[in-house]
């Protein structure tokens, strides 16, 4: 086999609810406090609009870039809410987030380059680079800093090697969100490295708390020429099964991307792209009840972990996840993972899966029931007193 294929990692959320399944068959009540999807089903009316496209025959291929009516619905949407035009030819539609991700890190990684991406963050990120042949380069995500990053140190951190940046906000694991104060000086620094892409990482735009707002980078001209945004549907509408997603991308490079898709799986899923429309043309009030139970389940979840002997939790600012210090508790993060999931029946991530920054921090997904994330706080407090 390829020796590339080596350096491929994987996302350890899977492994764990892999291992949780199998303890749970065997009789064990484990609550699962580790895979990152909402708990909600997908709002009835796209439900019913992807049975509709399938009874009416959308059983075939469409355009590799996306049914042009989808494409269209994208850019109206961003145009809407960047009160600026975006265009349905910046538009690719794909077959999940991840794909917009992987296209643009094989677009510049190979031996020799460097790209620079977030640490503790999405673990693909990292794998991908690796299996591309670059070399990663983390960003520092800092709690101090409610798990952003110093621009000007990231600006530092670029040299002629740099090909890709890869931002995330609101972040996974950390729930941290990057405020446009941060994103000002963040461009101004890239304005002098006008050979660096961005991929821009937004997939959690939607859930934000205490009335903070999603910048996205969109909103940032001066870069749009080698901004590649990254979003999609599961997240916002609960839609991770039905794999769709989308990204921005610069005039010069869509091509390539469509290329890499129609080598890789030809085009999206006809049915889900009618779904998909329903969802940003529908109404939006099932969006809005989920971001609101999400905000109170983080209330319950931070005060829960806070009272957990050696856990230390700050508030996060979006997503659904909460990433607390477990440095008192004198286990590795691993360790602790391991320990919560056998012997107190609570599956959760341990921050290293996110990066060799994430050491001191376990990821707990608050998108389970209130009542589920209590017990299972509960017992880990039992167990770690």
């Amino acid at each position: 086999m390829a020796a590339s294929l080596g350096r491929l990692g994987t996302e350890s959320a899977f492994e764990v609810l892999a291992r949780a399944d199998v303890l749970r068959q065997s009789g064990v009540p484990v609550i699962n406090l580790g895979i990152g999807q909402p708990d909600f089903r997908t709002p009835d009316h796209i439900v019913q609009a992807g049975k509709d496209a399938l009874d009416a025959g959308a059983h075939g291929y469409t355009p590799a870039a996306g049914l042009p009516e989808l494409r269209e619905s994208v850019a109206r949407h961003w145009t809407r809410r960047l009160s600026k035009p975006v265009g349905a030819d910046e538009v690719l539609i794909v077959a999940g987030g991840k794909v917009t991700m992987f296209f643009a890190i094989l677009m510049f990684g190979e031996p020799g380059a460097e790209i620079l991406y977030p640490n503790p963050g999405f673990p693909i990120y990292e794998s991908v680079i690796r299996y591309s042949g670059a070399t990663p380069i983390p960003i520092a995500l800092q709690e101090a800093r409610g798990f952003t990053f110093d621009p000007d140190r990231v600006v530092d951190q670029i040299t002629s090697e740099t090909r890709l940046l890869i931002l995330n906000s609101p972040a996974n694991p950390t729930g941290g969100v990057v405020g446009r104060d941060v994103l000002d000086r963040l461009v101004a620094g890239l304005e002098q490295h006008p050979h660096v892409a961005i991929l821009s990482d937004e997939i959690y735009d939607h859930i934000l708390y205490d009335g903070r707002e999603h910048v996205s980078l969109l909103d940032y001209p001066q870069i749009r020429d080698r901004l590649i945004v990254l979003n999609g549907w599961s997240k916002t509408y609960a839609m991770t099964g039905w794999r769709l997603g989308y990204g921005f991308w610069p005039h010069d490079l869509l091509p390539h991307a469509e290329r890499l898709a129609i080598n890789s799986y030809s085009c999206p899923n006809a049915a889900t792209q009618h779904a998909g429309l329903a969802a940003l043309e529908g109404p939006q009030d099932a969006v809005t009840a989920m971001v609101e139970e999400f905000a109170a389940r983080r209330t319950v979840v931070v005060d829960e972990l806070n009272g957990v002997p050696g856990f230390s939790c700050v508030e996060p600012a979006g997503a659904f996840y909460a990433f607390p210090n477990i440095t008192a508790t004198g286990f590795s993060a691993p360790q602790l993972q391991d320990k919560l999931l056998e012997e107190a029946g609570v599956a959760t991530v341990a921050g290293t899966s996110f990066g060799a920054y994430g050491q001191d921090y376990l990821r707990i997904s608050y998108a389970n029931s209130t009542e589920n994330i209590r017990e299972a706080v509960g017992r880990i407090r039992r167990l770690l007193s």
